[in-house]
């Protein structure tokens, strides 16, 4: 016998779970691309998106892909070959995208960091002091690693390069947990912020998003890495709906877009959302902290102050991660994210997005009845300090 009949609940650290709005917007027969509501609300999202991003300088640019095709799109339009750009490590996703400009002839530098560790904020300022020549083109960075759940200071990251009154170029990969995390991309000093449809924005993968700051407007003048599909230059003034996406639009993804916003909106903008995330990632960390032992469960980010409200890796110790997803997948209809990276033995609760305390006490009572089942190690009752926890703000 299993239990898993019913609704699958998935928390996987995204594609997250999409509101039943979001889907019912997507199904619809094909419009006319050329004219009426397909255009006009293309239109609408370029002027939407800035407040997503907490800027109102910085100009959105779409690309049908997901979040590494929007990696591209950023490397592309601002760096030429030769450049130097230095990447923050913290996990898996800064060094891949570092990778991914490597491929075009960028001359790429790493600043280490350990796999529990969020970004060395004196390591990095005393190599921002090093540069004394101004060779830095661009410094990448992650908001949130997903495969770590590491969360990195922006805000203190940007400050180490205006106190520096550095010129390189400051960008951030948000794909993660845009609309999970805090993020502010005016305030903070980001020139680049980079997203993906998928995560905090609860529409499905296809959509990759980049916002660019006026200096990376103007490097984009000088960057030899345009090609023709992430190329800028037909998006920037764009006369119809062909040219903000190099051709025929994902016109499904921008009527779950639409809504996806509304949602946002409705709920009170990101402020509100921001803290239903931080409420609700604390239940989460409460029930982690309670289980843990020794020999069973522990965070992988061992600071506090570093782990992200939009997912958690878990470390397992003497459990079998395996058996633990296999289980709570087979027996009672839980999806949870294996750990990917080189972290050891993992796994990670995706929270980010559509979810509220009855997904979050459902995720983390199946976790505990399928410790139960495996008779596993736990210091306690990880559901009851989530309850807890969540009591406070009911």
């Amino acid at each position: 016998m299993s239990l898993r009949y019913g609704r699958e609940m998935v928390s996987i650290p995204g594609p997250s779970t999409m509101p039943d709005r979001v889907l019912s917007a997507m199904n619809r027969a094909m419009p006319n691309i050329y004219e009426g509501e397909l255009v006009d609300l293309a239109f609408e999202m370029v002027e939407r998106l800035p407040s997503v991003a907490r800027t109102t300088t910085g100009k959105p640019f779409m690309i049908i892909s997901n979040g590494h095709g929007a990696w591209q799109m950023a490397i592309n339009n601002t760096l030429s070959r030769g450049d130097h750009v230095l990447v923050l490590e913290s996990g898996r996703f800064a060094p891949a995208w570092g990778a991914m400009a490597a491929k075009g002839g960028v001359e790429v530098e790493t600043l280490p960091c350990d796999l529990r560790s969020a970004v060395d904020l004196d390591a990095f300022a005393a190599r921002v002091e090093q540069d004394r020549e101004r060779q830095l083109k661009a410094i990448l960075v992650v908001l949130t690693d997903t495969a770590t759940s590491v969360m990195n200071d922006i805000e203190a990251i940007g400050k180490v390069l205006r106190d520096a009154d550095h010129p390189a170029l400051f960008m951030v990969d948000c794909i993660a947990s845009l609309g999970c995390d805090v993020f502010e991309m005016d305030a903070w000093g980001v020139d680049i912020t980079v997203a993906g449809s998928q995560k905090g924005l609860m529409v499905p993968p296809g959509l990759g998003f980049v916002w660019a700051s006026p200096r990376a407007l103007a490097a984009y003048e000088s960057a030899d890495l345009k090609d023709g599909y992430t190329d800028w230059a037909p998006r920037m003034k764009p006369n119809a709906v062909y040219e903000l996406f190099a051709g025929t639009p994902p016109i499904q993804h921008l009527f779950g877009l639409r809504e996806a916003l509304d949602i946002i909106d409705e709920e009170g903008g990101l402020d509100a959302v921001w803290a239903r995330h931080a409420a609700l990632a604390g239940a989460i960390h409460a029930a982690i902290d309670t289980w843990s032992t020794d020999d069973g469960l522990s965070f992988n980010i061992t600071d506090t102050a570093a782990r992200s409200n939009a997912v958690t890796a878990v470390l397992t110790g003497s459990i079998d991660p395996v058996e633990l997803r296999g289980r709570a997948q087979e027996g009672a209809g839980l999806v949870l994210g294996l750990g990917i990276g080189e972290i050891g033995e993992a796994f990670r609760i995706g929270h980010m997005g559509h979810l509220n305390p009855p997904h979050v006490l459902g995720t983390l009572g199946t976790i505990e009845a399928t410790l139960q089942a495996m008779d596993a190690p736990m210091g306690g009752s990880g559901v009851a300090a989530a309850a807890a926890h969540i009591g406070r703000f009911l």
